[in-house]
């Protein structure tokens, strides 16, 4: 933190230089629009426009905008101001490199390199050399002179430092949005499920208190010493039923345990924290045994006790052809707000030979070339009966917070769907609704492990 006295002397710094500048009326009339329209302008799209048309409109000099793709930390073409059409991944010219300094190419173009803040550069999405955020070109150089190229210069770093506080202003908006979205993700699928708890250690609490009765009267008799030896048998058949009711409930309970401690690794994962959005741990699985099966298992009580059947007929999931590279922690929560949503939206149907059905199934299958030739994706998908959403709600349902009309009278936070839409896309997959005979079906697509 610099001290009042320290930044009145750059202040009179910064008075030399723009004198030692000479910047004319029109160049300094050019620098204050930038700084007011930066401000006024808070889409980046727009900012990336106004960076090319201040060159156009003030000194009727073309410009052409490259920044870094975070993606393959290549240069991108962002915007141009001589009206032609451009696509992001337009290469540059090959006369265009990274620079450490301006420079000319090619005897058509002024290249600029636009630097960033050199101690924020390690918060940005994107590798970066020597502080260079990106580049301005401008032409035709013959309409530029030496002193102009000095103004453009300045300009050039007037851009990065905007630039870059729009990215961290973005990067922090998004931080922020994924902080609220995880809080939710930790009361959804942490929180509320850990709940159940409560009722196995009731459970629990109620067979040892009967172990400890049933010690008692064992205590009892034995201090009798009779000879007919019934009720010693009676005792040890009653106490065999108690102790296999404690197992039955530790298994519960440890079941219960493994998978909450899997979810609270997923959630409370460092780095999602560090780069404010979800990351990903994958390993090789069997997509089957290590994550539908035992989700399935955690609500097949409350399936049936709903009147749910399960039907896995259809499901398709042979052991041996289900092995994915999965975030295990991710894909689990995937299937666990699916379940649980099939489980609060399954309704009764009349199939069409007159039978009444009220189920939930699951299932998968593999979809050629879906994410290019040679790509192949697999589509996983839970189904349960019950009314088709709306069409008009189907394209809002995979949003933050939205809730259905016919889901008003059930418990939710409309938070179940979007972690979905999340999760399965940073495994680089999509999600999607069907409605289909007899009910709804969710489905997610993944692309399939070589």
């Amino acid at each position: 933190m610099y001290a009042l006295k320290d930044i009145l002397e750059r202040i009179e710094a910064k008075k030399g230089d723009y004198q030692l500048y000479g910047f004319s009326p029109t160049e300094y009339n050019a620098i204050m629009t930038f700084f007011d329209l930066a401000q006024e302008f808070d889409n980046i799209e727009d900012f990336y426009q106004l960076c090319v048309a201040i060159p156009k409109s003030f000194f009727d000099l073309n410009a052409c905008l490259y920044l870094r793709a975070p993606e393959s930390n290549s240069w991108q073409l962002m915007a141009r101001s001589d009206g032609q059409e451009h696509e992001s991944s337009l290469p540059l010219p090959d006369e265009i490199r990274s620079p450490d300094v301006s420079y000319y190419a090619d005897d058509k173009y002024l290249v600029l390199p636009i630097r960033g803040k050199k101690f924020l550069l390690d918060q940005l999405a994107f590798h970066n050399q020597n502080n260079v955020l990106g580049l301005l070109e401008v032409y035709p150089i013959e309409d530029i002179h030496e002193r102009n190229k000095l103004f453009l210069e300045k300009y050039a770093n007037r851009i990065g430092y905007n630039m870059h506080n729009k990215f961290l202003s973005e990067k922090n908006t998004e931080h922020l949005k994924f902080i609220r979205t995880l809080v939710a993700d930790i009361e959804h699928n942490v929180i509320v499920p850990n709940m159940i708890y409560k009722l196995y250690l009731r459970r629990l609490r109620g067979k040892i208190m009967k172990n400890i009765a049933v010690e008692r009267l064992l205590s009892e008799e034995l201090s009798k010493k009779k000879d007919d030896e019934r009720p010693m048998e009676n005792l040890l058949k009653e106490m065999k039923e108690v102790n296999k009711g404690l197992t039955e409930e530790l298994e519960n309970i440890g079941k219960h345990y493994a998978n909450t401690s899997l979810f609270l690794e997923t959630l409370f994962r460092r780095s999602h924290f560090d780069l404010g959005r979800l990351t990903l741990r994958t390993k090789t699985c069997n997509m089957k045994k290590d994550v539908v099966d035992l989700q399935l298992e955690r609500y097949m009580e409350q399936f049936e006790n709903a009147g749910i059947t399960i039907d896995d007929r259809l499901s398709g999931i042979p052991d041996e052809e289900i092995i994915s590279v999965v975030d295990v922690g991710l894909m689990a929560q995937v299937y666990a707000n699916l379940f649980s949503n099939a489980l609060k939206y399954t309704e009764e149907v009349i199939m069409h030979w007159g039978e009444k059905r009220k189920y939930m199934s699951y299932g998968h299958e593999v979809l050629r070339d879906f994410f290019g030739p040679g790509k192949d994706g697999i589509k996983y998908n839970v189904f349960n009966t019950g009314r088709h959403i709306p069409p008009q709600e189907r394209t809002k349902i995979f949003e933050e917070g939205y809730r259905g009309l016919y889901t008003a009278n059930k418990p939710g936070t409309g938070h179940g769907l979007i972690f979905v839409k999340n999760a399965v896309e940073i495994h680089g997959g999509v999600v999607g609704y069907e409605a289909t005979p007899y009910g709804n079906n969710f489905y997610f697509i993944i692309p399939k492990s070589d």
